[in-house]
């Protein structure tokens, strides 16, 4: 890397740093091979104020902070590569060649034909360590799963915490072990056939145990402001080694872990009004890591902005995929019933899942009244799978009173019906951690913070849940967990023998995730075939068209049982001489249905209430 220690190959640990406002920086090793001693680094030559300098007596294992001035107080490396006491420690010289990979075989991921398993590393299991989930690893590519999303790592204060206030950004959080035990998380879940890709934030740093603006005031941003405090400068005066920076981080990731992509935290709040957008080099960067490994980059961006994923020779940035609230938010509000807040411009009415089907977003430009302004950008061109379609992530299970998964709201059987349009609809489905066995246990916010920032987080959160009118009532405040209480990160933790109690639910995604991965069309829909057809005020169907593979109807309803007569809609005809055949039903009684009679075997369709139907043209599809 340009920053950070570097183990050299004959002898010794070669450091250097920015620090351009300084006038002598050493490092001072604290323990370990070479330690105590002081080293002082040369400032280059130039006006980029790099300091370098070679330490022959340091050794992988050596612990070090640098020393800044006359300042008393030792700084951990900005680009430290571990941190084995937290932020506020020093830092560790790390050889990220001593670890044996055996994945040479693995050549990578694609956008497309992706199933998306999101997880929390400190609460997917009782360890909450990388060791415990790795030991998953085996069950989850049984279940089906392609590509787990991890949540942020980078190190972050406290002893939990989401990982979005992370301030060491190449230093994996000593919380969850080692980074060879990342390392070995990642090369275990190639041999499963999993890809793994990384939430990254490079729109803020936390607020306790940033250490960046001691070495530079040129990281923070004179001009941006964003909701979690001072946006990150990668426009203005000295942002060359900030942008720098972060390409860095980015190509690390990719490189030293072997990881297979990046899912970028609110792109919306990276401000860059250069000419060439952070974001395009971030991406440029992180795919050059990846040498001959093909990896996604997926972006989260609440107004929707597609340019993100468009081809940068159409102006576009050259990402893969963006997270698609809008079907979430219809979802949510077919589900449950209630749309407050940011629900308020969605109803959960069939038309909504139609279009979602065939357009990705539904907001793309019109009137959003939630936030006076319009919303979203247009579609067309873009592939299914460039939408990322989930009923549960972290935010949205934690943006509510208790945290609980909607699995617990919904009726069953509407959410096995809702479960079977997110694995059967073209979008790439992702599944938030116990998603799959219909997990109980709740998650909320948590974060561990000293007393004045948790009192500050405390009263914040409450504040952001009170834009839902019935979260801000006064019998609803002593139901919020407090996101520093220990207790709130415990209860999160998943508890693996739901997958026995909840065999039905467990098995239910499994076969969906079957059925989409081996049919030929579910797996790969064909470009403009398909199309959808409102059948009631609660029932449409999704028709799937293939001359090749013959064709698929998916029959949902959410609301009671539906009798069509007249039947006047085309796509409810099977194509000629090749009736339909179920092939798979949310009824089922493995899934704790109650059966299914063939939907049109009577005179005119039947339609059971809460439940999804899927036919096919073809016999033993």
């Amino acid at each position: 890397m340009p920053v950070g220690a570097e183990v050299e190959s004959n002898v010794g640990v070669h450091f250097r740093v920015w620090a351009p406002v300084h006038n002598r920086v050493q490092v001072r090793l604290e323990s370990g091979p070479g330690a105590p001693n002081v080293i002082a680094l040369e400032k280059e030559a130039g006006d980029d104020g790099y300091y370098s300098g070679s330490g022959p007596d340091a050794a992988t294992g050596t612990t070090y902070r640098f020393e800044l001035d006359d300042d008393p107080m030792p700084y951990p490396d900005p680009a430290s590569r571990y941190q084995p006491d937290g932020p506020h420690g020093p830092s560790q010289v790390i050889d990220p060649q001593a670890f044996g990979w055996t994945d040479g075989e693995w050549r990578g991921v694609s956008r497309e034909g992706q199933i998306i398993y999101e997880m929390h590393v400190g609460t997917f299991s009782k360890e909450g360590s990388w060791r415990g989930a790795q030991s998953q690893l085996e069950e989850l590519a049984a279940a089906g799963i392609t590509l787990i999303e991890v949540m942020p790592v980078a190190d972050f204060p406290g002893r939990f915490g989401w990982g979005y206030d992370g301030v060491d950004l190449f230093a994996p959080t000593w919380l969850y072990g080692q980074p060879d035990d990342m390392r070995s998380f990642v090369n275990e879940a190639h041999a499963h056939g999993i890809g793994v890709i990384l939430d990254v934030v490079y729109n803020h740093l936390g607020p306790d145990g940033n250490y960046l603006p001691t070495f530079s005031p040129w990281y923070s941003s004179i001009t941006y402001h964003n909701d979690w405090g001072t946006g990150l400068n990668f426009d203005g005066d000295h942002s060359g080694p900030v942008r720098e920076f972060y390409r860095t981080n980015a190509a690390y990731w990719i490189d030293e872990f072997h990881l297979d992509g990046l899912r970028l935290d609110a792109t919306q709040d990276i401000k860059d009004a250069s000419p060439t957008h952070i974001l395009r080099e971030i991406g440029h960067a992180a795919r050059r890591a990846a040498r001959h490994r093909t990896i996604v980059l997926i972006a989260e961006n609440e107004p929707q902005q597609t340019l993100l994923v468009r081809p940068e020779a159409v102006g576009g940035f050259g990402l893969d995929a963006l997270w698609n609230d809008d079907f979430h938010h219809s979802a949510l509000v077919a589900l449950t019933g209630r749309n407050e807040a940011y629900y308020s411009d969605y109803l959960g009415k069939p038309q909504e899942f139609i279009s979602a089907a065939k357009y990705g977003y539904l907001y793309q430009g019109q009137w959003y009244l939630w936030q006076a302004q319009r919303r979203g950008t247009p579609t067309r061109g873009l592939a299914p799978a460039a939408f990322v379609n989930f009923i549960q992530n972290h935010d949205q299970v934690a943006n509510s009173a208790r945290g609980e998964r909607p699995n617990l709201i919904a009726t069953q059987g509407k959410y096995r019906a809702m479960t079977a349009l997110l694995m059967l609809m073209p979008g790439t489905p992702m599944l938030f951690q116990g998603q799959e066995f219909g997990a109980t246990t709740p998650f909320l916010y948590f974060c561990d913070h000293k007393a004045e920032i948790s009192k500050s987080v405390r009263e914040g959160r409450a504040k952001f849940l009170s834009q839902f009118r019935s979260l801000s009532l006064p019998e609803m405040q002593p139901v919020f967990a407090d996101p520093g209480n220990p207790h709130t990160f415990e209860m999160a933790k998943l508890d693996f023998s739901e997958r026995e109690k909840n065999a039905g639910t467990y098995q239910l995604h499994k076969d969906l995730i079957a059925l989409r991965r081996t049919d030929a069309i579910f797996s790969a829909p064909e470009a403009g075939a398909l199309d959808g057809a409102v059948l009631s005020a609660d029932a449409f169907v999704l028709r799937y068209f293939s001359e090749s593979h013959g064709h698929r109807l998916v029959v949902i309803n959410f609301g009671t049982d539906l009798y069509v007569s007249p039947n006047p809609e085309p796509l409810l005809a099977p194509p000629l001489n090749a009736p339909w055949h179920v092939i798979w039903s949310s009824e089922d009684p493995k899934y704790g249905g109650l059966g299914t009679f063939p939907p049109g075997d009577d005179d005119n369709w039947r339609i059971p209430g809460n439940a999804a139907v899927v036919l096919s043209s073809e016999e033993g599809a």
